[in-house]
């Protein structure tokens, strides 16, 4: 019997996919509802796989994605985020993620990920494939403004870019004002502008508006 983690905020999405991987793919399933409990679990004991949600409270994103992938670097990740593939999936396996499924799919697309996750693979889904092919077709073009910052700096661009307050940033990313305040200061700087308002309509233009969940 395989054993999973999930770590996801969302309670009724956690006992949801806990019924699912038990009783449709056989699987052990332990929760983690935050970036913290889901460190301590694997600090306790090998996963075969970690479902995880990257728009948790407190730590979570990318910089969790990394910190799981340090303390088990063999141990398959597959990302189920609400979050647009298109403005975080790329980064996240160039992180350490095993695959990238939206929230929205369906049991089949989810089961065919997980097992390839399993099986030592990578899952990228149709949509995804086809943009990394892309990118790769124009590699030698000009990388987008928003493509020369660090994993950081594009998760602060993206929730200016969704009209909240450096103040609000602070709180939830758990930094203080002045620091998210400097990294605003150094995104204008690369992507040469002036105004939030300027990286507003950056953001909507490339679709990098931040997806609010409840």
């Amino acid at each position: 019997m395989h054993t999973a983690l999930v770590a996801d905020d969302h309670q009724i999405l956690r006992s949801g996919l806990k019924l699912f991987l038990t009783y449709s793919m056989d699987m052990e399933v332990t929760e983690a509802q935050n970036g913290e409990e889901a460190l301590a679990q694997i600090a306790k004991r090998d996963f075969d796989i970690v479902l995880l949600d990257l728009s948790m409270p407190g730590r979570a994103g990318l910089d969790l994605l990394k910190s799981l992938r340090s303390a088990k670097s063999d141990m398959p990740i597959l990302i189920l985020s609400a979050q647009p593939e298109e403005r975080y999936a790329v980064r996240a396996l160039k992180a350490g993620a095993s695959g990238y499924v939206d929230k929205s799919a369906d049991t089949i697309e989810l089961m065919t990920a997980i097992r390839k996750c399993l099986a030592g693979g990578r899952y990228v889904s149709p949509s995804l494939a086809e943009k990394l092919i892309e990118d790769a077709a124009r590699e030698s073009e000009d990388l987008a403004a928003h493509e020369t910052l660090s994993d950081r700096e594009f998760q602060i661009l993206c929730q200016i870019g969704s009209g909240k307050s450096v103040g609000g940033i602070a709180k939830e990313l758990h930094l203080s004002v002045k620091t998210i305040s400097t990294y605003r200061k150094r995104i204008l700087e690369k992507m040469k502008l002036a105004t939030n308002s300027e990286l507003m309509q950056y953001a909507l233009k490339h679709r990098l508006l931040e997806k609010v969940t409840d």
